[in-house]
């Protein structure tokens, strides 16, 4: 399952020789997470059928606005276009026989929604977390969780603000994401208490449960 269509996903894809993705998730449709839509092309022509893509219907009707074309059968084959089939949600869900629990927060005025798949949260450009979504990350086995820089932002929680969610949510191990290019690697992981990391490029993780 990929999370958003990131701007450089094709570099990303090509950089850990991901030859598959089964079904797409949207946060929301800001241009850093949708910019590399087109990319999913290829692995239509990989797979060699439409794929899956999962948001919530206010994002999913501006991806219908920006990629119409991704949701009309146009070719006879795959890989000229995007082909997808567009489903929305509006609480939890099931996907591959998995349970898939969406979790609102704020981006400034924006609606995201992040994810918790079993043991592990995902969240995105998150300022503000409202407390019935706090309560839906407890008990995480790992959290993802975007700390743009030190310095505070109007939309993005920073790492002071990410690490006080964190401890609020008390996850055995968390990883920083979403970050700014002030953020120096060393400096800042140096800074960080021992189960807190920043993510990197590449970065596998396993929780200690089941899903």
């Amino acid at each position: 399952m990929l999370i958003d269509t990131a701007t450089e996903l094709r570099l990303q894809a090509l950089a850990v020789g991901l030859d598959r993705i089964d079904a797409v998730l949207f946060t929301h449709a800001h241009a850093d997470h949708v910019g590399g839509f087109d990319d999913l092309r290829r692995f239509n022509e990989l797979a060699q059928r439409h794929l899956p893509v999962y948001a919530h219907p206010d994002t999913a009707a501006i991806l219908r606005e920006r990629f119409g074309y991704a949701f009309v059968d146009q070719f006879p084959f795959y890989g000229g276009k995007p082909d997808l089939t567009l489903h929305t949600f509006n609480g939890a869900f099931t996907l591959f026989d998995r349970r898939i629990q969406p979790i609102p927060v704020w981006h400034g005025r924006w609606l995201v929604h992040g994810f918790r798949f079993g043991p592990l949260v995902y969240l995105t450009d998150a300022k503000t977390i409202p407390p019935a979504s706090l309560e839906t990350m407890r008990g995480a086995d790992v959290l993802v969780i975007n700390a743009l820089r030190q310095r505070p932002h109007p939309t993005h929680l920073s790492i002071d603000e990410a690490l006080a969610v964190i401890a609020e949510v008390k996850p055995r191990r968390a990883y920083l994401v979403h970050l700014a290019h002030e953020v120096s690697h060393a400096a800042t992981s140096a800074l960080l208490p021992p189960h807190v990391e920043l993510a990197y490029d590449g970065l596998t993780v396993r929780t200690q449960a089941d899903w």
